[in-house]
């Protein structure tokens, strides 16, 4: 049975440490390989490529993996400390499939689970399938026996995607600082940086694993980086999460630029025709004129992977896709000035980190006087951490229930709410034209809160409010209650 920590999120498997090493890697390993084994080999051999974070408890769940695709009858492959759209390509290239020990952006105590097959990324009728093969082998212990598993450079082939396509020298002229703080991408951004052109400043490695989360940052992290900012030059500022497939991208003055802002910068340097968000993105893509198609999911790469794919049976020829996280996939190749990008359907920090500073770099305008031109709402986002979903999913069901005390009282003083939308949580428009959206992660126990108001003044106190009144009501709820 699976521990109560350890579920299907937005990206993967995840949940506590403890619940996680030992017995459940090695037995949702193995239930993902008798998938892949159902299915066949999907044109490809029996290799398992295995990557991870630089987690202290990741090396010994790779372990664990590579023991259960051992005993599956299928080859481990050790990819090592290595980004998750790194592996990926990796395992699309060499037709195999690939599981990535990390946790993303969750404190150390936590780790997980990210499977891909032959064909990408799994969805979330593979997810199901894994559970109910988890249930069906129902294994009670893991041999103790040694591995050999190859090993093979990953990063190679994934450096050279972008030095093939962006010009050399393109960024040339800029001066970039690389937070690399506990990123498994710290060097090869860095290095790909220096590559390209740039000046590159690589400015706080850590030694021990640092949560930084691209959709919540932490105040020290913004206090750090605002304080290189302050201390030289620089066009921009730039890092990652854990497991390097969400970037973080702050101006000359440390100010961060919100992810779906990253991913729209990037899918117009790409030219795209068609791009896929979910709902948590900014409203302005509806009205900004620069995409013939925008395509709106709930929160989660596999169904924004599921909406590029309807977007590309539909006639669109460029697609991308992204989240409010800053996690960006291309859905298509691309061909500019006789080079050619392959299609990467998954999350990864360095496409739109390249695709943002190249522009800058060819336009020389500065990175804060181009996010200005783009006239997007000012929006923030923030989490109440240690919310289990069961509570927050009662919360949100009051405050979609227009009869509900919540509900009656949300939001008084700006006149109310008047329009829900409940795609994924719960989005309310006010009577003062901002909105508030709940939803909670898929990824951790909390309750996740998006606001959008006209300026950061505005946005800063919708959110401030809009916490404080989700944690005043989530206290009211009783176990096993309602509001």
């Amino acid at each position: 049975m699976m521990s109560s920590s350890l579920k299907f999120g937005t990206s993967g498997l995840r949940g506590l440490v403890v619940d996680l090493v030992g017995l459940p890697a090695y037995s949702f390993t193995r239930a993902f390989c008798a998938m892949i084994a159902e299915d066949g080999a999907e044109g490809g051999g029996r290799e398992v490529l295995i990557g991870r974070d630089l987690r202290a408890s990741s090396p010994e769940i790779a372990d664990q993996c590579a023991c259960a695709v051992a005993d599956a009858g299928l080859y481990p492959i050790d990819c090592g400390a290595v980004p998750t759209p790194a592996l990926a390509m990796a395992a699309m290239t060499r037709r195999a499939a690939a599981v990535m020990v990390t946790g993303s952006h969750i404190p150390e105590d936590r780790n997980g689970l990210k499977f891909y097959r032959p064909s990408g990324e799994i969805d979330k009728a593979s997810e199901e399938r894994i559970l109910n093969w988890h249930t069906r082998l129902s294994l009670s212990a893991m041999p103790v026996v040694s591995t050999r598993v190859r090993r093979i450079d990953a990063l190679a082939d994934y450096r050279a995607r972008y030095e093939g396509f962006f010009a050399a020298g393109v960024l040339e002229g800029l001066t970039v600082g690389v937070y690399q703080h506990s990123t498994v991408g710290r060097d090869v951004i860095a290095d790909l940086l220096a590559g390209l052109g740039a000046e590159v400043v690589r400015l706080g490695r850590a030694e021990h694993f640092i949560p930084v989360d691209t959709e919540a940052l932490r105040p020290e992290d913004e206090e750090l980086v605002r304080g290189w900012a302050a201390e030289r030059r620089f066009d921009a500022l730039v890092s990652a999460d854990g497991d390097a497939d969400r970037p973080l991208i702050a101006d000359g003055e440390g100010r961060f630029l919100r992810g779906d802002l990253v991913g729209t910068l990037t899918a117009a340097f790409l030219k795209a025709d068609a791009i896929v968000t979910p709902v948590t993105s900014n409203s302005v893509l509806e009205r900004c004129g620069l995409f013939e198609s925008v395509v709106r999911t709930r929160v989660g790469s596999p169904f924004v992977i599921a909406g590029m794919a309807d977007a590309r049976a539909g006639g669109a020829q460029i697609v991308v896709g992204f989240e409010a996280n800053g996690g960006t996939l291309l859905g298509s190749a691309v061909e500019q000035h006789e080079r050619r990008l392959a299609a990467l359907p998954t999350r990864d920090a360095m496409l739109p980190i390249l695709a943002v500073l190249a522009t800058i770099a060819r336009s020389g305008e500065a990175l804060a006087a181009l996010v200005a031109r783009q006239g997007f709402q000012a929006a923030l986002s923030s989490r109440l951490p240690n919310v289990a979903q069961e509570r927050s999913a009662i919360f949100i069901a009051a405050l979609g229930d227009g009869a509900s005390q919540a509900s009656r009282v949300a939001f008084a003083a700006r006149g109310g709410i008047v329009a829900r939308d409940g795609c994924d949580g719960l989005r309310l428009t006010l009577n003062d034209g901002t909105n508030v959206h709940y939803r909670a992660s898929g990824n951790a126990p909390e309750l996740r809160v998006y606001v959008e108001a006209e300026n950061p003044e505005r946005a800063e106190a919708l959110l401030q409010e809009g916490l404080g009144f989700a944690e005043r009501w989530i206290e009211t709820i009783p176990n096993g209650g309602a509001v």
